[in-house]
């Protein structure tokens, strides 16, 4: 009979998995893929690319699982490589940038933009973009810390051990991504009134 691993400890499943138990590796997939997956999508802001950077998360957790120490949630742990995913992905996302930018104007027309046709464009969806884009701007630790606590509602000292920065730091720069971001907002709305 096979046991339900729904009911074993992170450590214990931890320790299957590293010992190959695939079950034990799906169960730590379905505990923690969806709560991977906002963290990512609201990190990143595309769907598409959350889901495979997902799977990367995963296939380097399970490769990394020696490095679980069992000390903490497997939670937090994951949620670190995501993170670090997510600022591969933006470098990476740069990079490609800046090399498109550096086409001859003549083959522009093949580089497919990002921005939807403003006829197709909601009211609501043009404010949840004009956030996005102001969280967007904020400086790498000040979107973090805000995407962490104040979407994803992890808590201050979770917050504090996937950054790798202390319970103090993380409320202040949580102050600081607030207040930046209410300025972004207001520069926003002054210039569409403008």
């Amino acid at each position: 009979m096979i046991p339900d691993l729904s009911q074993y400890s992170d450590q214990d499943l931890a320790a299957l998995a590293r010992a190959h138990r695939d079950d034990a590796c799906r169960e730590l997939l379905r505990r923690y893929k969806t709560g991977v997956y906002r963290l990512i999508v609201k990190h990143i802001g595309d769907t598409e690319e959350a889901m495979d950077l997902t799977q990367e998360t995963f296939v380097a957790g399970f490769s990394a699982l020696n490095r679980y120490d069992g000390d903490r949630p497997f939670r937090i742990w994951i949620a670190r490589i995501a993170l670090n995913k997510c600022r591969d992905w933006a470098r990476r996302r740069r990079v490609r940038a800046f090399f498109s930018r550096a086409l001859p104007l003549e083959s522009a027309h093949q580089v497919a933009s990002d921005v939807p046709s403003p006829d197709s464009e909601a009211t609501d969806r043009r404010e949840l973009a004009r956030v996005r884009g102001a969280i967007d701007r904020l400086p790498q630790n000040l979107r973090e810390v805000l995407l962490l606590r104040g979407v994803d509602e992890v808590s201050q000292a979770e917050t504090a051990v996937i950054l790798q920065v202390s319970e103090k730091t993380v409320e202040t720069r949580l102050y600081r991504a607030r207040t930046k971001l209410r300025e972004l907002l207001a520069g926003t709305s002054a210039r569409a009134r403008g």
